[in-house]
């Protein structure tokens, strides 16, 4: 299962396909005992997927019986054991593929020359994901972090790893002291090669970068290399050698204290925009000034959702399961604000207080 989406992935994902490109949303669970129903909700979703393809009489048989088999091959790609919150299947004439998110999806079932995207852009967005470069003399580890967790990501080349050798062992017995191994040549040509090989990781995925290591290794790395712009220090050896928990036990108290600086950034930014009438509140009013590209910062709670109904010239509430309901909403504007160039940070529920959930700060 997917769950990486990269600016070019993205791109890939949003070109036209030849009809039909099918997308099922289904929500997921992570724990007992709601995660029990995963496997039949999802098997009902695949099922209802089919039976449009049937229905459609724009669907040759020949295409309805190929986009079938890949959703069928999707289906044997799932792994609940390790299930998010949503769960997205997309299938079209020659490919599948099957995307894990950190984030509640509708239930839904579309039919479009387009796979469905706007979920993945949002649960992306809302997870604040970052990485994770853990440094030592003789292995360089990256690790995906998200909302409450890391996992040890195996692309750009990492991990990458050397064998040390004792370097002076003859001076180690003369005088008892083992040279730093960040003082020794090879090293330094390592943690180069491992910091060029991170850029290249942000240049294709960007996001906020945390690099771990002894103080001698954070130290040479900015020297041969440099950090990318932005990146954070956690001075913590061992966490190249380190497990998943380990390493998100040592970053976390890092992480929220930068989340709690977003977040108090984010309502101060509001609260100016409020006295210079560039605020905007609103369901109705968002989804206007995000189709105009007004919107430069757009804050959410982390839990927001609303359903409504496109009542011509403005949208109103509406109940779950209604005719023309909108469930996901919130996701369309938040990827039509990125879509515009906007900063959209999802914040703690209850932080908006009388904003209801959603706010922006305008352009103009």
């Amino acid at each position: 299962m997917e769950s990486v989406l990269s600016p070019a992935t993205l791109a890939e994902l949003r070109r036209p396909r030849p009809y039909p490109a099918v997308s099922v949303l289904t929500p997921t669970h992570r724990r007992d005992p709601y995660n029990a129903q995963d496997q039949v909700r999802l098997r009902n979703a695949v099922a209802e997927a089919k039976r449009q393809l049937e229905a459609d009489p724009a669907v040759t048989r020949e295409r309805r019986t190929e986009v079938a088999g890949h959703l069928d091959r999707a289906m044997t790609e799932v792994d609940l054991t390790h299930a998010e919150d949503g769960l997205v299947i997309f299938a079209a004439p020659g490919e599948h593929q099957v995307w894990s998110v950190a984030r509640s999806v509708p239930e839904r079932v579309v039919l479009s020359d387009t796979f469905l995207t706007r979920n993945l852009v949002s649960a992306q967005t809302a997870g604040r994901p970052f990485w994770v470069l853990s440094l030592a003399a003789d292995r360089v580890t990256l690790w995906n972090g998200g909302v409450d967790r890391v996992t040890e990501a195996r692309v750009g080349g990492f991990p990458m790893t050397r064998r040390v050798e004792n370097f002076d062992p003859e001076r180690q017995q003369r005088i008892g002291d083992t040279p730093s191994a960040f003082r020794e040549e090879r090293t330094r040509q390592f943690l180069r090669e491992a910091g060029t090989a991170m850029n290249a990781v942000l240049r294709d995925h960007p996001r906020q970068l945390y690099v771990t290591g002894e103080p001698a290794a954070l130290s040479l790395l900015d020297e041969v290399v440099g950090t990318a712009r932005g990146a954070v220090h956690v001075p913590h050896g061992g966490l190249a050698h380190g497990t998943h928990e380990t390493v998100w036990q040592a970053v976390r108290p890092v992480v929220e204290a930068e989340a709690r600086r977003s977040t108090d950034a984010v309502t101060r930014a509001l609260e100016t925009a409020r006295g210079r009438r560039e605020f905007a509140a609103g369901v109705d009013e968002l989804w206007q000034s995000a189709r105009d590209g007004r919107v430069r910062l757009l804050a959410v709670e982390e839990n927001y959702r609303v359903t409504v109904r496109d009542a011509g010239d403005h949208l109103v509430l509406a109940e779950s399961g209604d005719l023309d309901s909108r469930e996901d909403i919130v996701d369309e504007i938040v990827e039509q604000c990125l879509e515009t160039g906007a900063d959209v940070r999802f914040v703690p529920d209850g932080t908006l207080g009388e904003a209801d959930g959603m706010a922006a700060v305008l352009r103009y």
